[in-house]
This record gives C-alpha cells, sequence and structure tokens, in this order.
C-alpha cells in the first residue's frame, strides 16, 4: 500500500485511526525528521515499520531551531525524493505539516525550554536551538499520539490517571509510567489506545539525551527509542549537511570519526583514553576547526570525573565532538564501553 500524505493534524489524526482500524493494530510509530532524507532516516524508519503496525514520519523543517536565517532557507527541501525514500520502507503516513498549521498565529508565546542539559555542548554553541527542538518535539509527539481526538475503534482518548492531558504519575528520573525509555515495549500511557513509540537516532546524542528526559520528566505517553549512527564506508557520520562538504573537505571530515574509533578501540582494550591524543589528531587537520571534543556521561551529558588521561577506562562513556569543516558544522559521537 503507497504512502499516504497527509498536510493537517486533522488529517493526521483521521488517517492513522483508520490505518489502526484497518489493520487491527495494536502500535503506532512516528519518526520525526527534518526531510532531506538519507540513509540515517531510512534505518529510523525501518525500525519503526519492524516494531509498530503502523507507522508515521513527519517532514517538518523547524524555523523555531535556526539561530541564523540564512542557513533555515539553506536547509534542504526534498520532499518528493523524501516520500520515496520513506514509502520504500514501508512508512503508512507522511506528515509533511506548514509552518502556519505547526505554530498557528506565529511563533508559540510558551515554549519548552531545555534547562541545564541543554546549556552546555551544541546548547552553548547555538544558543536557544534545543528549546526550539524540544518545542517542536513535545508538538509531533502530542499529534502522533494513536487515535488522539477521535474515539476510533481502539477506545476513547481518556487519559489515564486522570493526570492532565498526557496522564501518568511518574517520578522525574526514570522513564516514568510509560515503560523503558530504551526498550520497544508499549507505552499505555492512554487506556485503550495503541502502544506508541518514537524513533531518534544517536547521531544527535544531546538532542536525544533531552527527548528521553522532556519525556520522563513530563510524563508524556510514549516510548523513546534510540537508532545507532548510519556511517558511510569511510567512516563519516551520515548527515544532510554532508551535501555542502566539497571533496577536500569531505575528506578532512574523516578526521572526526578516526578520532572516536581511537577513543572506542582504547576503551574496548581497558586502556587509558588519552583524551589529548586525539584532540591533537584532530587539531593536526587545517581544514578543521574544532569546537570540542570530549567524554561524558551518557544521561547527563556531564563530563567523566575520571577523564582516563593515565587510567584505563571503565564503565560507560559518551565521546562528543563538534568542528567546522569549511562551511559546514558537523556534530559526531561514540558510545564507550569498557
Amino acid at each position: 500500500m503507497p504512502i499516504t500524505l497527509v498536510t493537517t493534524v486533522a488529517e493526521l489524526h483521521a488517517e492513522s485511526a483508520r490505518l489502526l482500524a484497518a489493520k487491527r493494530g495494536t502500535s503506532q510509530g512516528l519518526v520525526p525528521t527534518m526531510g532531506a532524507l538519507h540513509e540515517g532516516h531510512a534505518a529510523l524508519a525501518r525500525t519503526a515499520v519492524e516494531q509498530n503496525d503502523v507507522v508515521v514520519a513527519s517532514i517538518f523543517v523547524n524555523p523555531l531551531q535556526f539561530g541564523d536565517a540564512v542557513d533555515l532557507d539553506r536547509y534542504p527541501r526534498t520532499l518528493d525524493a523524501d516520500l520515496a525514500l520513506l514509502d520504500g520502507q514501508g512508512v503508512d503516513i507522511a506528515f509533511a505539516p506548514s509552518v502556519e498549521e505547526v505554530y498557528p498565529g506565529g511563533e508559540p508565546l510558551v515554549r519548552v525550554t531545555s534547562g541545564r542539559l541543554g546549556e552546555k555542548w551544541e546548547g552553548a554553541s547555538r544558543p536557544g536551538h534545543f528549546d526550539g527542538a524540544l518545542t517542536v518535539v513535545a508538538k509531533l509527539l502530542h499529534y502522533g499520539i494513536p487515535a488522539a481526538g477521535s474515539a476510533g475503534p481502539i477506545g476513547p482518548a481518556a487519559p489515564a490517571g486522570g493526570s492532565g492531558h498526557f496522564g501518568g504519575s511518574g517520578h522525574s528520573g526514570d522513564a516514568g509510567p510509560f515503560g523503558d525509555a530504551d526498550s520497544a515495549g508499549s507505552a499505555p500511557g492512554r487506556a485503550g489506545l495503541a502502544a506508541y513509540r518514537a524513533y531518534f537516532g544517536q547521531k544527535d546524542a544531546q538532542q536525544l539525551a533531552l527527548v528521553r528526559r522532556m519525556v520522563a520528566d513530563l510524563n508524556f505517553p510514549v516510548d523513546i527509542v534510540g537508532v545507532p549512527t548510519v556511517r558511510s564506508a569511510d567512516g563519516l557520520a551520515l548527515s544532510s549537511r554532508n551535501r555542502f562538504l566539497p571533496g577536500e573537505e569531505r575528506d578532512a571530515a574523516l578526521v572526526l570519526s578516526r578520532a572516536l574509533r581511537l577513543l572506542e578501540q582504547r576503551a574496548n582494550a581497558h586502556e587509558p583514553l588519552d583524551l589529548d591524543s586525539a584532540v591533537a589528531l584532530v587539531e593536526s587537520q587545517p581544514l578543521v576547526e574544532l569546537d570540542y571534543f570530549d567524554v561524558v556521561d551518557p544521561a547527563t551529558l556531564e563530563p567523566l570525573a575520571e577523564n582516563c588521561r593515565e587510567t584505563p577506562f571503565r564503565g560507560e562513556g559518551l565521546a562528543l565532538i563538534a568542528a567546522k569543516v569549511g562551511p559546514v558544522r558537523l556534530i559526531d559521537n561514540m558510545p564507550l564501553s569498557s
């Protein structure tokens, strides 16, 4: 069955309810994107299709998370190609709303604030970015609730526990009443409705951590599923911005993944990470301007107390890196485990 394109929230609710009923479905997945899709997005879509009866992918270039109007205008819009890619993965619905549909009346007066977790790393380099990103993710998660706005064939959309629109009474600091945020299990936050999952790439590690924190702290009835970073054969993490890298600069950008792999190898071998030498490797590439490179706690994003320059690495960590390569800002990361 070919993918269905919808452009309004009402159409999304009606079509998702129809498909859940037609398929006698018990689960719905959401894949939020900004378009300009590549194989990394295809991996998100495939994972969602494998785990859910109905899958929605959103395509929306969110103006709130762009600090530079030129960068916003430059961001590629490739709707026809995006639809073809999603259709090829088996996605049921593409939701491609206008800015006016998502933000009727202009920019919202109230936004989600990313807090301390959003002020460091990318947040320090791009002030306000994560407030804008979380605001639109919150709206998209609302839109994607199975059968939202309609009683439909799978029961009324009544909040579970009567504690607000999303229901539930979980405590901050855990995944709340909706299950393990790392699992592909159900999120029965609203009585009688299908399980609900949303899919984000590990490539944007800080965004993934923030979305998980928002979902836990604000009791959203959704499981957040992280999908591993997809890389090209030479190691470069796939990104919609890679298309703006000319040949010489693309080759230079490979130093980011080489430095991350170096730390991964040392962690796997229980050796000191020697972050300074990895930083030196990146800085030896004249076309690369390093912004930050550190090893942090995967949940809090705080730098690890033991930086393991001289002692063997133990436990879990996340190596984060950001750099400008020519006109293009790139980010990457690598989970570390000993």
